[in-house]
C-alpha cells in the first residue's frame, strides 16, 4: 500500500487539487495567457514610456475580465460541450465541477475585474474599462448564445479576442487613436480565417453540437473564398502600421513576407483545398500572428 494513503486526509487532500485544477481550468489557461501577451504588446507598442504600476494593473485587470467571460462561456455552453469531441473532458461536461461554482467564479471575476480597469489607471482607466465591458458584454451575452444561430458571430466573438490589445493602448494613452484601432484589426481580422479554417476540417464535431458554421450555412467553396479575401486583408491592414509610424521598416519587413506566405497558402486552396489544407492552414494562422506580434512589438518599441 502507498504510504501516502495512510496518512490523515490524503484522501481528502487529492479531491481538493482536483477542484482546484478545474477551476483553473474555466479561465482557459492558454487563451488567457495569449490575451495578456497581447495587452502588454498593445501598451507596449503605444506612445510613450511603459510604467511598471499601469502595466500591472492592467495585466491583473485583462486576466480577470477574460477570465470572467471565458468561465461564463463554459457555465453557459456546459450542455453543448457534452456534444462535441474537443470540449466533452471540460470540467463542468464531464461532471467534475457544479455549474453553481462556474457562475459564482465568473461573475466574482467581472465584479472585480471592471472596477480595477476603470480605476486603477488613473485617467486611461475609463476607456479601458469601458473596453473590458464591450469585450465582456459582446463574449458573453451576445456571441456565446449567438453561435447556435448564426455563422456571423464569428465576426462578434473576434472583437473579444481583439480587445486586450486595445486596452493596452488605452491604458497608455487615455484615448482610442488610428494606432491603436489598426493593432486591434490585426487581431480582429486574424481570427477570420483563422475560425473558419478550424470549421472547415472539424465541421462534424459543430454540426453535432449544433454550431452554426460558414461551411454549414454556406458550402466549402464559399468558406474558402472568405477565407483568402481575409487572409489578403490581414495582409494589408498588418502593413498600415508602418505608414501610421507605429512600426518601421524590419516591422514592415515581416510582416510582408509572412503576410504573403500566409495569404498564398490559403490562396492554394482556393478550388481544391481539403480537409487536410485546411488544418495545415489552422496551424500556418497560429505561427503567423505571434511572429507578426513579436515583430510589431521589438520594431515599436526600437
Amino acid at each position: 500500500m502507498n504510504a501516502a494513503a495512510l496518512e490523515p486526509g490524503a484522501a481528502s487532500a487529492l479531491p481538493r487539487r482536483v477542484a482546484a485544477a478545474d477551476v483553473v481550468a474555466l479561465v482557459k489557461p492558454r487563451i488567457l495567457l495569449m490575451t495578456l501577451v497581447t495587452a502588454a504588446g498593445g501598451m507596449g507598442l503605444a506612445p510613450g514610456s511603459l510604467v511598471l504600476t499601469p502595466l500591472l494593473v492592467l495585466l491583473a485587470g485583462t486576466a480577470l475580465i477574460v477570465g470572467a467571460a471565458n468561465t461564463l462561456n463554459m457555465y453557459l455552453e456546459r450542455e453543448v460541450d457534452c456534444l462535441m469531441v474537443r470540449t466533452k473532458d471540460r470540467p463542468l461536461p464531464a461532471g467534475r465541477l457544479e455549474p453553481r461554482v462556474a457562475l459564482a467564479f465568473g461573475v466574482a471575476q467581472a465584479f472585480v475585474a471592471v472596477p480595477l480597469l476603470t480605476f486603477g489607471l488613473g485617467a486611461a482607466g475609463p476607456i479601458t474599462g469601458l473596453c473590458a465591458v464591450i469585450a465582456f458584454v459582446s463574449y458573453v451575452m451576445v456571441y456565446t448564445p449567438m453561435k447556435q444561430r448564426s455563422h456571423v458571430a464569428t465576426w462578434i466573438g473576434a472583437v473579444p479576442g481583439a480587445m486586450p490589445a486595445l486596452m493596452g493602448w488605452t491604458a497608455a494613452t487615455g484615448s482610442v487613436d488610428p494606432g491603436g484601432l489598426v493593432v486591434f484589426g490585426v487581431l480582429f481580422i486574424w481570427q477570420i480565417p483563422h475560425f473558419h479554417a478550424i470549421t472547415l476540417y472539424r465541421l462534424r464535431d459543430y454540426q453535432r453540437a449544433g454550431l452554426a458554421t460558414l461551411p454549414g450555412a454556406r458550402g466549402d467553396a464559399a468558406t474558402r473564398v472568405e477565407i483568402v479575401m481575409y487572409a489578403l486583408v490581414q495582409l494589408v491592414v498588418s502593413l498600415l502600421l508602418y505608414p501610421l509610424g507605429v512600426c518601421g521598416e524590419g516591422y514592415l519587413v515581416v510582416a510582408a513576407v509572412a503576410g504573403f506566405a500566409y495569404a498564398g497558402y490559403a490562396a492554394s486552396g482556393l478550388f481544391h483545398g481539403d480537409a487536410r489544407w485546411a488544418r495545415r492552414l489552422f496551424l500556418m494562422s497560429i505561427l503567423y500572428l505571434p511572429l507578426v506580434f513579436a515583430a510589431m512589438v521589438v520594431d515599436g518599441r526600437l
